[in-house]
């Protein structure tokens, strides 16, 4: 394929964001490709949006998409998952890893059975890849969203939500997982500028949003004068706000939530959500398939591709153009 074709597709992914639009299929040489994508889980609807982004690419490049993954967000489980596919031996491979240090072997034996490897959403290692530093570096190419910065927009949110003082914490997953551990850094660097905020200890929910919710419970037991929340990820965001909602507090304890499925849009709309920070799943999947694409047609590809963010509120929330970014399940 040629590099302006790969660069089309490229292009095209501006037209695809939270849909499933596709463009005119490219063969590859009348050779089909096989495709995996090893989600963090199955039934996230992030997730469920990136198949569809990575399955419209396929459509566009005449490639297969082979699409299995763990039920939970879980190293533990995503392991066999990842040692059925790579025993497939597809083309290629996509993975959110679980876990940024688990998961390092469990990868390299896709490589060293010949599988390139590029991972979605999370990372492994630093990951800094194709840099001949650490032993983490193998995969070709990171895409994802840049989570620092998401964390600090969350931050930057939450802080004129109330008025630049008072208590807030994050409500995280659990150490170890790449992305939710910079949403969680930029939110604590970019916070620095408000002196007047507070920020208490993080709680770890272990990716459950009823946890969440009893934590924040807790939380505003110990701390009557809470003023906000940040859910670093769906189900941390989801159980915060389900938590505000059943201490009553609804309007009063601020949520600033890192991604937006369906269900956010009506919590938006009654203030139980101040602000919903939206990625762009659609894009992980479609970029990661064109790269894969490029990779085994003899093309160079980046080490990194980051995608962007929609800021979603009550103010926009009805617009077709902020809407179409939330993930659908």
């Amino acid at each position: 394929m040629e590099r302006r074709l790969f660069m089309s597709l490229l292009g095209a992914s501006a037209a695809l964001a939270g849909t499933a639009a596709a463009v005119a299929p490219a063969k590859a040489q009348g050779k089909s490709f096989r495709i995996a994508l090893v989600p963090g889980l199955t039934t996230d609807a992030f997730y469920i949006t990136m198949r569809r982004g990575a399955e419209a690419a396929c459509k566009a490049v005449g490639a297969e998409l082979v699409f299995q993954g763990a039920p939970e967000f879980n190293a533990v489980l995503q392991v066999p998952v990842l040692d059925a596919v790579i025993a497939r031996k597809p083309d290629a491979l996509l993975v959110a890893p679980t876990d940024k240090t688990q998961l390092i072997e469990p990868l390299r034996k896709a490589v060293d059975a010949g599988v390139p490897v590029f991972t979605v959403d999370t990372f492994i290692g630093t990951g800094v890849y194709q840099a001949g530093e650490g032993n983490a570096d193998f995969p070709l190419s990171y895409i994802a969203s840049d989570n620092i910065l998401g964390g600090r927009l969350a931050a930057r949110a939450l802080a004129k939500s109330i008025g630049g003082k008072g208590k807030v914490y994050v409500s995280n997953v659990k150490p170890g997982i790449s992305t939710t551990d910079q949403r969680e850094e930029g939110f604590k660097e970019e916070i620095k500028a408000h002196s007047g905020i507070e920020v208490l200890e993080t709680q770890f929910n272990d990716d459950d949003a009823n946890k969440a919710a009893s934590q924040l419970q807790a939380v505003l037991a110990r701390n009557p004068d809470l003023a906000g929340v940040f859910g670093a990820n769906l189900f941390s965001a989801l159980g915060a706000a389900n938590g505000v909602k059943q201490a009553g507090k609804a309007g009063a304890v601020k949520v600033a939530a890192f991604d937006a499925p369906q269900s956010i849009v009506e919590d938006l709309k009654n203030g139980t959500v101040d602000i919903a920070i939206a990625q762009h799943p659609a894009e992980i999947g479609w970029f990661g398939v064109i790269s894969a694409f490029a990779h085994l047609t003899e093309q160079s590809v980046p080490a990194a591709i980051g995608t962007g963010f929609t800021v979603m509120d009550k103010a926009n929330i009805d617009d077709p153009k902020v809407a179409r970014f939330l993930y659908t399940g």
